[in-house]
């Protein structure tokens, strides 16, 4: 049940605000974020099992991330990757729109996505559960596991609190990452009942943030895009017990020259 928070072209700087929760089983094999050894301009995590990434951005300022939707009747074993829809944006040089174009054309394949793209120009929304490609025009939105600005109460909440967030002169990265905290499950109004969940699972769902024995969030990640293409890159890892185990960040030149620049001076810096 992964959340997107995304602010487009509403902040004096930076054109592109994200905040981001993954949340995935605590035994899936995945790699930190870093700069992709296959793909050197591509800074992500990785999935360890299917190779694609849930979140990720370029040098030179491409974004993109994708949700699984929830739709456990629909669900087929053994469909594609929904990661590599991710990777391939990114990978590539094809404009947000079109590539989502493309990515529906063949979306019958994969199970339920919503996916958000970037090209540094245009930000796009699809899914393979509505029928077009959205061009988003400047707004806060925000995205879980249905469509985009879905009026689930940790996506309602979520966004007024980043529309406050982007009022205040300094944009932080640590009041971006509490926007991502643990908060308190909501009732079960609005939480879709229609989904094939009992009310428990509703409620379990609902909190922004996701603690539970195999499952819940594995990171956090703000990500933070100037104009030029230059910006900031943050993950935080947690353990299952949902205990910080990690802190990665990055940070972004404007101009890409070549492949080798792009993996390594472009990491200005690394901690953890």
């Amino acid at each position: 049940m992964c959340l997107i928070y995304v602010a487009w072209r509403r902040h004096p700087r930076h054109r592109l605000v994200v905040a981001a929760n993954r949340d995935e089983f605590h035994a899936r094999p995945a790699a930190p974020a870093h700069w992709w050894e296959d793909e050197p301009r591509l800074l992500a995590g990785r999935d360890l099992v299917a190779g694609g990434t849930w979140l990720g951005v370029t040098a030179g300022g491409r974004f993109a991330a994708i949700t699984n939707y929830h739709d456990p009747a629909g669900y087929r074993a053994g469909a594609p990757s929904r990661g590599g829809l991710v990777s391939g944006f990114l990978a590539g040089s094809e404009s947000a729109p079109d590539y989502l174009d493309r990515v529906l054309q063949d979306g019958h394949r994969y199970n339920g996505f919503s996916l958000l793209a970037m090209d540094g120009n245009s930000l796009a929304f699809a899914s393979n559960r509505a029928d077009d490609v959205v061009r988003l025009a400047p707004g806060v939105y925000g995205l879980s596991n249905h469509l985009l600005d879905t009026p689930w109460p940790k996506v309602t909440t979520g966004k007024a609190e980043l529309e406050r967030l982007l009022s205040e002169p300094d944009l932080g990265v640590s009041e971006l990452l509490a926007l991502l905290a643990p908060d308190q499950p909501a009732g079960t109004e609005g939480l879709g009942a229609d989904m094939g969940d009992d009310l428990e699972r509703m409620r379990w769902r609902s909190s922004r943030f996701i603690l539970g024995g195999g499952y819940g969030t594995r990171s956090s990640t703000v990500v933070l895009l100037d104009a030029d293409g230059g910006g900031l890159f943050v993950e935080r890892r947690f353990d299952a017990g949902g205990s910080a185990a990690g802190d990665l960040s990055y940070e972004l030149d404007a101009c890409p020259d070549s492949r080798r620049t792009a993996r390594d001076s472009r990491l200005v810096r690394a901690s953890n």
